[in-house]
């Protein structure tokens, strides 16, 4: 797991650490030292902690003009026992919200568990994201993790899609096939 990075390709496009509206402003990467662990697994540390015991993620872009933002995940999403889901929607996707960021991109290719809890926070976002036309959107959730997440029927609060290659796109044509692709399923 360590030699997973997040995607870096658009790094000349944007960095969270660089970006005074990021939570993740100011912070300092080491190439070399590894200190995160999902479980007993160093990951690379590149990755940005947001509270949850083994559920990392690295903002990837963020266009506050066209209000969404792109963000890469690793790990375990555990809502039974850490409830991720909470500390995901409050300490980073509200905090986006506040600076008027409605339409999430969530690559979840790294995700490689996912443990269902409660939905009233997959509900509550759900509810916000729609009160300004926004959306949620996890990409390439491994087939293993969605098992339960649709048993639980969370699909209904963020949609799951595959992309294939999505590395080969920048980041607004990522943006515009997807908030395309959501629009073409709305009845006329």
């Amino acid at each position: 797991m360590h030699e997973i990075e997040p995607y870096y390709h658009w790094r000349h496009l944007y960095t969270a650490e660089e970006d005074p509206r990021s939570i993740f402003f100011g912070n300092v990467y080491s190439e070399f030292e590894f200190s995160q662990t999902v479980y007993n697994y160093y990951i690379h540390p590149q990755w940005d902690n947001m509270g949850s015991k083994n559920l990392y993620i690295k903002i990837l872009f963020a266009d506050y003009d066209s209000k969404f933002a792109i963000i890469e995940m690793i790990g375990e999403w555990n809502d039974a026992i850490d409830n991720d889901i909470m500390e995901f929607k409050r300490e980073v996707l509200e905090k986006l919200m506040d600076e008027g960021i409605y339409k999430f991109i969530l690559i979840a290719e790294n995700v490689f568990n996912f443990h269902n809890g409660d939905k009233d926070y997959y509900e509550e976002l759900y509810e916000e994201l729609s009160d300004e036309n926004g959306w949620a959107v996890l990409v390439n959730f491994n087939k293993a993790a969605q098992h339960d997440f649709l048993l639980k029927k969370l699909n209904r609060f963020i949609e799951l899609m595959e992309i294939e290659n999505w590395r080969t796109y920048q980041p607004e044509h990522l943006f515009l096939l997807i908030d395309k692709k959501l629009n073409d399923r709305l009845p006329l």
